[in-house]
């Protein structure tokens, strides 16, 4: 869940992106900062308080074969307003706001054993009837829920996984 300043940076960026008409270009952006700043090692280095400022930002502009000079600008933004932590959450709501614009839904579905090509593509097409969008999917195996599918798009969430099942009924047997 991205945090309400998360959200701020990522429509500040979506907004300067469509106005540009550079959304697709923004979002490599984010992305290469996303992955620069997770790194474990740059991460600790760029949120050390002990280390001053302009050592950190120095850190980022050094280097200017990783990140474009756009995307270096986000980065020392992120850096100099403490909002490393949250470069997770802006590419998220980033993503977010572009599937938007595009008409598009993100979809999870879980299942216990992984689906065939088949199966992904008519779970996909069926959600876009009935969301009268397009569907981008992600498929995670649990073996915990035992059988049955958990799909999650947006704030719904469908359980009709086999240990949810279960539980519903234990607890009903346990109540009488």
């Amino acid at each position: 869940m991205a945090t309400a300043a998360a959200r701020r940076y990522a429509r500040a960026i979506f907004d300067l992106a469509q106005q540009d008409r550079t959304v697709a270009e923004w979002g490599r952006r984010v992305d290469d900062v996303r992955e620069l700043l997770s790194n474990p090692d740059v991460a600790d280095v760029v949120t050390n308080p002990t280390i001053r400022l302009a050592d950190r930002k120095e850190l980022i502009s050094a280097a200017p074969h990783v990140l474009d000079p756009e995307a270096t600008n986000l980065a020392l933004l992120l850096i100099e307003s403490n909002r490393v932590l949250d470069v997770d959450g802006i590419a998220g709501e980033y993503e977010r706001l572009v599937d938007e614009a595009e008409d598009r839904v993100r979809a999870t579905v879980t299942t216990a054993v992984e689906l065939t090509a088949a199966d992904r593509h008519r779970v996909a097409d069926e959600l876009s009837k009935r969301l009268g969008k397009e569907v981008r999917m992600d498929v995670v195996v649990d073996p915990r829920i035992l059988g049955g599918m958990k799909l999650q798009y947006g704030d719904r969430l469908v359980d009709a996984t086999v240990s949810t099942k279960l539980q519903q009924l234990r607890r009903r047997l346990a109540a009488t």
